[in-house]
């Protein structure tokens, strides 16, 4: 029994090394092909005071020489206007926006991507969060990737800092979700729309496809809008990339444990498409291999303390702690925090039943002052 279950968790590991060999990386790319055509970046804002001056100076250090740079400043209750009005005067590559009220039918920040677009002149649109900083030849290194792979639309998880406690249970395992769960090779090769990642804070996208296929405004009322605009891209017959993208992307996602429970809350269930079947699934199939090779463990070492040591209990820690290692290394993530991976399962099924509990309840997800059904 113990051989089998080992044996699995080796296919585990097997898998996600050879899964992640078809996930493309940017690469440094000093100058573009031809023309270098305008480049929208466009940021929505909403009571972002903490990140506008450090997002503003990284902007501004961009080596791309054809850029303009929306920003909307979405009803923010803070200093975010004022900040932003003062740290960008006297350079005309800034425009800032004044957002409108939200319909009832829109999601906050959906609506806000989607007044961007409508402003936006660029022939391509690159979409970013307030908390993301980019390397300067970012611009130039993704237009490269879409250009190589005849994609309309590219997306990746950024570099994540962690510093707080349920950061670094947490984050990381976007990645390793990714590079374990998702087929990468009919996810980046074909147009299958089942096979479909991204992350909202970082999309770059061709202008015209972006428009064809009906924008923002096609994922109105969605709380995973990244997922949902790629997959209407790959409905409409477009390819849509997802890269790896942490040597030239760094996202500071969270400012509090209390903002990484609530922004994980809010999407996990909806994610999921709302199935209460898949989220146990996903409940038991990480109790099963990722939290049990930590009992296992325990047990393992008092069989040793007694004497009579089952050396075989050690190895279903060790590999899954090698599988979370090998994302943690091929996204520029510590490799110490492979070591936390049954705690970091632990909180993942606590994050499951909250966030459908809160789903079947009907009580809301509540992000960034907002509260959506």
């Amino acid at each position: 029994m113990v051989i089998s279950y080992i044996l699995i968790l080796a296919s585990f590991l097997l898998w996600t090394i050879i899964n992640s060999l078809f996930m493309p990386s940017l690469r440094n790319e000093k100058a573009t092909r031809g023309k270098e055509e305008l480049v929208s970046v466009l940021i929505p804002l909403r009571n972002e005071e903490e990140n506008v001056v450090d997002l503003i100076t990284n902007l501004k250090a961009l080596s791309y020489p054809n850029i303009e740079v929306l920003v909307l400043n979405d009803n923010s209750e803070d200093h975010t206007l004022p900040l932003l009005t003062k740290h960008t005067k006297r350079d005309d590559r800034f425009t800032i926006l004044e957002g409108e009220e939200l319909p009832p039918s829109w999601n906050g920040k959906v609506f806000a991507c989607h007044q961007l677009s409508e402003r936006a002149k660029g022939s391509y649109l690159l979409f970013i969060d307030a908390d993301m900083r980019l390397h300067k030849d970012t611009i130039q290194a993704s237009l490269e990737m879409l250009r190589r792979t005849k994609a309309s639309m590219l997306s990746g998880f950024p570099a994540f800092p962690v510093s707080l406690l349920l950061e670094k249970l947490l984050v990381p395992l976007q990645h390793f979700v990714v590079n374990f769960h998702l087929p990468l090779l009919p996810a980046n090769h074909t147009t299958r729309p089942a096979f479909t990642a991204a992350h909202g804070a970082f999309i770059l996208v061709d202008h015209k496809a972006y428009k064809r296929v009906g924008g923002h405004r096609s994922i109105q009322n969605s709380l995973i809008d990244d997922v949902h605009l790629s997959r209407t891209f790959k409905v409409n017959g477009y390819r849509s990339i997802l890269a790896n993208v942490t040597k030239f992307t760094t996202c500071y996602m969270y400012r509090s444990n209390k903002d990484v429970w609530e922004g994980f809350t809010k999407n996990l269930f909806p994610g999921l498409g709302r199935s209460r079947l898949l989220v146990s699934i996903l409940f038991l199939f990480y109790g099963c291999f990722y939290f049990l090779p930590a009992v296992l463990l325990i047990i393992g070492v008092v069989s040793y303390t007694i004497g009579e040591p089952m050396y075989s209990l050690f190895i279903p820690y060790i590999l899954i702690t090698l599988q979370k290692a090998w994302v943690d290394w091929k996204t520029n993530q510590s490799i110490l925090l492979s070591f936390m991976m049954p705690i970091s399962s632990l909180a993942f099924m606590c994050l499951l039943i909250n966030s459908m509990m809160k789903g079947i309840k009907q009580k809301g997800y509540v992000w960034k002052g907002r509260t959506y059904s």
